[in-house]
């Protein structure tokens, strides 16, 4: 299959490209699964700890309105203390859709429960604020409730500290994994560049110096070029060449041995009529010096 230099330069670029590519590919998988492993941290055990958070937050609230409303005795506000157990049925139910943990399901049900039996106690309190057995029945079933709390938010505490290390973990190996992966790229596209630049290289001055042993009328010389593309044709017109000015070389060189006897011919023959024109010159000049010696 015959390849032009052009057609040869575009694969290589093609080649490169591919090579970037593959490159950005794996990047992009690498930061990708990292992404999934933080937003999982975010979106999963984080949201967990702030429901257990608010939880925590309403039965305080309840809690304190029951101690205040007891030792003060004044009116119970009932809009109050059902906002408060609306919150936190809102929280324990969004809890319950959102298990992550191992064992995260079984706490979130026994708080579920324990949240409605608190919700039956706190209802008799508010129809019987004077019983005292009910007020120890909330109080322990709020310190119950409370101790659940802060397990459910040291799960899913210890589980952003465990997956945030992992996260690290997977970080650290997608860096060397890119950099592994990135300095063989960068190796195998230098080679090809390196390659590709001293193909021509070699064929350029191979070239140049066949120019200049013609110019310097070594006729002999020859170009050799594997391959088929059009350093291989330009071989081949070039040694034609070669090949033509070889075989006229030897008639050039006779021509010129024939035209430089003829000039000295020529410049002998100039140089004897020369002579012959002095001597006659001086033919003259004697006939003169003669025909005056008559004379007299």
């Amino acid at each position: 299959m015959k390849l032009s230099i052009r057609a040869k330069f575009v694969l290589g670029m093609v080649f490169i490209f591919f090579i970037i590519l593959a490159l950005l590919g794996f990047s992009a998988y690498s930061l990708t699964k990292l992404s999934k492993k933080t937003n999982a941290i975010l979106s999963e055990n984080h949201v967990s700890v702030v429901y257990a958070r608010d939880m925590t937050e309403n039965l305080m609230n309840l809690n304190q309105k029951m101690i205040n409303n007891y030792l003060v005795d004044q009116t119970i506000d009932t809009t109050f203390i059902e906002n408060e157990f609306d919150k936190l049925d809102k929280n324990i139910h969004l809890e319950l859709n959102n298990i992550t943990e191992t064992g995260e399901d079984k706490l979130a049900a026994s708080i579920n429960s324990g949240i409605i039996e608190y919700h039956e106690l706190y209802n008799r309190f508010v129809r019987f604020p004077k019983q005292v057995d009910n007020i120890h029945l909330l109080e322990n079933k709020f310190e119950h409730l409370h101790q659940q709390l802060t397990v459910l938010s040291q799960m899913n505490e210890k589980a952003i500290e465990r997956k945030t290390d992992d996260a690290k973990i997977s970080a650290k190996n997608a860096l060397m994994q890119l950099s592994v992966i990135g300095s063989f790229c960068f190796l195998i596209a230098l080679s090809f560049i390196y390659s590709f630049a001293s193909y021509f290289n070699e064929r350029f001055f191979q070239l140049y110096n066949g120019i200049k042993e013609i110019v310097s009328s070594n006729f002999g010389q020859r170009l050799y070029f594997d391959g088929n593309d059009e350093f291989y044709e330009i071989s081949l017109l070039f040694n034609q060449m070669a090949e033509k000015l070889e075989g006229t070389n030897p008639k050039m060189s006779l021509n010129l041995s024939e035209d430089a006897a003829f000039d000295e011919s020529y410049d002998n023959i100039q140089e004897l009529k020369d002579i012959l024109a002095r001597i006659k010159n001086i033919e003259k000049q004697a006939e003169e010096v003669i025909s005056k010696i008559d004379i007299k």
